[in-house]
């Protein structure tokens, strides 16, 4: 405990050192975060001063990655508004009904055709429905994608897996860890996480001119206290309900876009994003163990392989029931494949019930495999769907008339 300080300062080091070396070869920070936090560890040898395990630490670098998730998505909450999505709420219901269907029901199939047990196949098709909103929330950011057209529909079914979430570990954790699941319970966990959403769309409509006079305050120490007290505190509330504290973070963003104090907020907020973030996916990186992924490489590419097949199709779908271009809707399956903290949830929960050992290690190469490939295809969209419409051809030729003019 005496090195606390300095184990903290080296992993920021390292954390920053890898982010140069992305920046230098212009590719996403997150994998990079990611891949060296899985290289240090217990795993990791001591040298002098220097301890490369992090155990001392490991604690408080899980806790500044809390942080992290609550800051990306609280800034990709400022970036959007409660009055945007309440325009798009049907369309989200939609679209969020069909992705989890799809990536969902292709869960199960491939747990049931790669011989898991009923149980183990709940769980695996848990791990691979849904998406990180941390990675979709820093894509989003990094890309400067915020402003997209299909930026609500992903966002919108963000929230909705959140509201899925909340029921599935309920009646997952009663498949699993009991011998019976109560209706009754399942049904309150999901009324708390409806009934805490829809009371932030409401306040986000509501509440704005009370807002703008509480944090008409001059001092910038006593209004980010304000906020991040604020912050902290809804998040915190929405965690005791089995909402995602995630999911509260974005919810508090949304209703600060909608005041006057926005681009304020959204200026003080962005250096605390950052760092927070990098470290959330190092803390991540920490969790998994390199000697252990082995067991599970042939059985976590074919789920790969399953999802993003899955969420390509979902997308299309999804935007185009909200009436979306072929392109935003590719857009939209490309974005979020990314998979992450709520993965490795649900992974817990098997590792609590004492299920098929293989579930632990294919959820952390799934989570890495995806987490990698989700910012590249997003980055790459552009090109992936031209090459895809060339084949499919969504997008119809000019007539001859138009080509001439133009």
């Amino acid at each position: 405990m005496d090195h606390m300080v300095l184990e903290i300062g080296l992993a920021v080091i390292l954390v920053a050192l890898v982010g140069l070396l992305a920046a230098k070869i212009r590719f996403s920070v997150i994998p990079f975060f990611i891949l060296i936090g899985m290289a240090v560890g217990p795993h990791a040898p001591k040298i002098g001063v220097l301890d490369f395990t992090f155990v001392h630490s490991a604690e408080t670098i899980q806790f500044l990655g809390r942080l992290g998730v609550l800051f990306l998505l609280f800034y990709l909450g400022l970036e959007f508004s409660v009055g945007r999505l309440i325009k798009s709420g049907r369309n989200i219901a939609v679209g969020g009904t069909i992705y989890i269907l799809i990536n969902f029901s292709l869960g199960l199939l491939f747990g049931f055709a790669t011989g898991f047990s009923f149980a183990e196949t709940m769980v695996l098709a848990g791990i691979t429905t849904i998406s990180s909103s941390a990675i979709v929330a820093k894509v989003l950011v990094d890309l400067k994608r915020t402003a997209n057209p299909e930026t609500e529909m992903i966002l919108g079914i963000i929230m909705y897996e959140d509201i899925f979430l909340a029921v599935y570990l309920s009646v997952l954790s009663g498949l699993v860890l009991s011998t019976e699941s109560s209706l009754g319970g399942v049904l309150l966990s999901a009324s708390y996480a409806l009934g805490f959403m829809l009371l932030f769309i409401v306040l986000g409509r509501k509440a704005a001119p009370l807002l703008n006079k509480l944090l008409d305050i001059r001092s910038n120490e006593l209004f980010i206290l304000l906020i991040f007290g604020l912050l902290f505190f809804v998040a915190g509330i929405g965690e005791t309900i089995h909402v995602a504290e995630a999911i509260g973070a974005l919810l508090f963003g949304l209703v600060l876009a909608e005041t006057k104090h926005m681009k304020r907020i959204e200026h003080i907020i962005l250096p605390f994003r950052d760092f927070f973030g990098a470290m959330f996916f190092f803390s991540f990186g920490l969790t998994i163990e390199p000697a252990k992924l082995g067991g599970a490489v042939w059985l976590t590419l074919g789920a790969v392989a399953v999802t993003l097949i899955g969420n390509f199709v979902a997308g299309m779908l999804a935007g185009k029931s909200a009436g979306l271009s072929p392109k935003a809707s590719s857009n939209i399956g490309l974005t979020i494949v990314s998979r992450g903290e709520f993965s490795i949830i649900v992974a817990n929960v098997g590792l609590a019930a004492n299920l098929d050992e293989r579930l632990q290690p294919f959820a952390a190469l799934y989570v890495l495999i995806l987490a990698i490939l989700g910012p590249l295809l997003t980055k790459e969209s552009k090109t992936i769907y031209k090459g895809l419409n060339r084949v499919f051809r969504w997008d119809k030729p000019k007539p001859k008339k138009e080509q001439a003019a133009g």
